[in-house]
């Protein structure tokens, strides 16, 4: 027989699985497993309160049917521990959102890793990519450093690695949490670990939380061109005004050793390039077989290329002696569209997966107003009776 925990946990995977990025069940629970290392009962139970739209304690609370102080201490927590996401205001109250597990609950994880939760959530990532989905609506995007295009290509904005870095006006780094958790491990490899950057309101809650620290721009170029040098590809999110820029190695980070598997990546990853290889120029040095992270390229006395394993991070070509490899830009038929921002790319996200029609999006907008209101309503009400109770604080 089902206990109460085991149903609450599977209430909350399935509200998980409901989010843009999704949270698939498995055969093995393995899915139940980690929510049980990173949610208490209690932090669950109030999870399930949360929603894609971002609300202040007294929202949370009314719908919890918890008084606001709870409220606020509790989400205040679940926020410390990487749970849920928080935006805080000077002159008014902090409001939460409801938090993917990846990007996000996974990624927050990085000060808290124990050998069983890395088992646990390598034995899962594989189940969590959707490369059906992946193919319509990518979750991961490559971008070379400014280094690897030729000054004759055209750039858009974002995809410069650097104008997406002089853009921000707060910036923080932290440490990558998949070579981190291959270290909790004993395994992985030596490339630097302090190389995630994050922007703007992410920069804020990484720093607020004590999970990265504040940088500025000169030190962010510096982590980019640290993180070519060590043949790492520089993955911002799937969106023109980007969040963060990870830099990833494909011996460490799950979703790269993951998307290594597939015969096609370049059709799961969006990458407005793609790798030209010169055979006449090539020496066959073999200089880039260890820069290429996705395993595109091959060494029979010169090098083969198969465009279908590029993800156009430009790895191979800052580093080739002979300028064999280039970067050109990919026909625009078989690009992937970019959206403007993340909450756009959520939706396409959402939608390709199902979860997240027209309506259900206007369902969740018109039931947080609903509950703002009758919040405010409740409060209203409770601050009238807190007078009646208080003669002094009446107007006459």
């Amino acid at each position: 027989m089902e206990n109460n925990s085991d149903d609450l946990y599977k209430r909350l995977a399935k509200y998980l699985d409901n989010l843009p990025g999704g949270f698939p069940e498995t055969d093995s629970g393995v899915e139940l497993r980690i929510l049980k290392r990173l949610f208490t009962p209690e932090d669950a139970e109030l999870a399930l309160s949360l929603s894609l739209i971002a609300e202040e304690p007294r929202v949370i609370a009314h719908r919890a049917n918890i008084s606001v102080e709870e409220a606020a201490t509790r989400l205040d927590e679940m926020e410390k521990k990487g749970l849920i996401y928080g935006t805080h205001y000077k002159d008014r109250p902090p409001k939460y959102t409801a938090l993917q597990f990846i990007v996000g609950i996974w990624e927050f994880q990085v000060n808290k890793l124990t050998p069983e939760l890395v088992d646990d959530v390598n034995e899962y990532i594989p189940y969590w990519v959707n490369t059906d989905v992946w193919k319509r609506v990518p979750q991961i995007r490559s971008i070379p450093i400014d280094e690897a295009i030729d000054s004759e290509l055209e750039v858009m904005s974002y995809e410069s690695a650097i104008n997406l870095v002089q853009a921000q006006d707060r910036i923080t780094v932290s440490p990558c949490i998949c070579r981190t958790e291959q270290r909790t491990m004993g395994k992985g490899c030596d490339k630097p670990l302090e190389t995630c950057l994050s922007f703007g309101d992410g920069a804020d809650f990484y720093v607020r939380n004590g999970m990265g620290r504040s940088i500025n721009k000169e030190e962010a170029l510096s982590i980019l061109k640290k993180a070519d040098a060590a043949g790492l590809v520089l993955s911002p999110g799937n969106s023109q005004k980007a969040n963060f820029i990870c830099a990833c190695c494909g011996c460490c980070c799950g979703v790269l050793r993951t998307l290594k598997n597939f015969p096609h990546p370049a059709d799961i990853v969006s990458s407005p390039f793609t790798a030209e290889l010169n055979t006449e120029n090539c020496i066959g040095c073999g200089i880039c077989l260890e820069r290429c992270q996705m395993e595109a390229l091959k060494l029979d006395e010169k090098i083969i290329l198969d465009k279908d394993r590029c993800i156009g991070c430009g790895l191979c070509v800052t580093t080739c002696p002979t300028n064999s490899l280039k970067l050109k830009r990919k026909i625009k038929d078989i690009q992937h569209a970019v959206p403007r921002n993340f909450i756009e790319m959520n939706i396409k996200l959402g939608r390709a997966r199902g979860k997240l029609s027209t309506g259900r999006l206007m369902k969740m907008i018109v039931k947080s107003k609903l509950d703002r209101m009758n919040a405010r309503k409740i409060k209203n009400r409770n601050q009238k009776l807190k007078n009646m109770s208080n003669p002094s604080s009446l107007p006459f």
